[in-house]
């Protein structure tokens, strides 16, 4: 049978022995170049701030000459603009063509859009509810066209530009018998019938 000294005696001689070898250098990753972070601005070279002497000219002002520079409606025909057009309908009371607050507004809004787009020719289409006679209801509708233009000719636009037409109650926009669709049908329609 062994001694246990037997076994332990060389087995602290080999750990003794691997202990005192040379150790060999740890092999370390590659080294990169970091290149020094850029100066914030406003910071010259030596680490201090710019005077206004080191700093480059501001580049001019570019002047506002009010030109659009892309514009949507430029290059599209009377249908295109008509299927989604700039131009509001102007709505009346019952049995009334006259102008209120809303539609002065409307038309004012109308007028700005015309004087920009100046080829456009448009037609007012004068509109009533269902209610009255055929005849009646072509004058109401002409009245509110004319309306409708009178105001447009206060403020600038030439009259060669606009054109009034009577629908009376013949295409009406909501086709409902209700206070509520009558309201949307006493209405002056505008569209773009021809660029000039």
């Amino acid at each position: 049978m062994l001694r246990p000294q037997t076994i332990l005696i060389p087995l602290v001689a080999l750990v003794l022995v691997a202990g005192c070898a040379t150790k060999k250098p740890p092999v370390s990753a590659p080294t990169t170049q970091v290149p020094p972070p850029a100066p914030f601005p406003g910071a010259n070279q030596s680490g201090g701030t710019t005077t206004p002497a080191d700093r480059p000219p501001a580049p001019p002002p570019v002047p506002d000459t009010g030109a659009v520079t892309s514009d949507p409606l430029a290059d599209k025909s009377p249908e295109d603009i008509n299927s989604n057009s700039p131009l509001k309908p102007v709505f009346f009371a019952f049995d009334s063509d006259e102008l209120d607050d809303v539609a002065r507004q409307a038309l004012n809004d109308n007028a700005q859009v015309l004087k920009k787009y100046s080829t456009w020719v448009i037609a007012i289409e004068g509109h009533c509810d269902e209610r009255g006679t055929a005849e009646y209801n072509l004058a109401l509708g002409d009245r509110r066209a004319l309306a409708a233009k009178n105001f447009l000719l206060s403020l600038g636009l030439s009259a060669a530009r606009i054109k009034t037409v009577s629908y009376g109650k013949e295409f009406p926009f909501d086709p409902g018998h209700t206070e509520a669709s009558w309201a949307k049908n006493r209405r002056a329609q505008f569209m773009v019938t021809a660029k000039q």
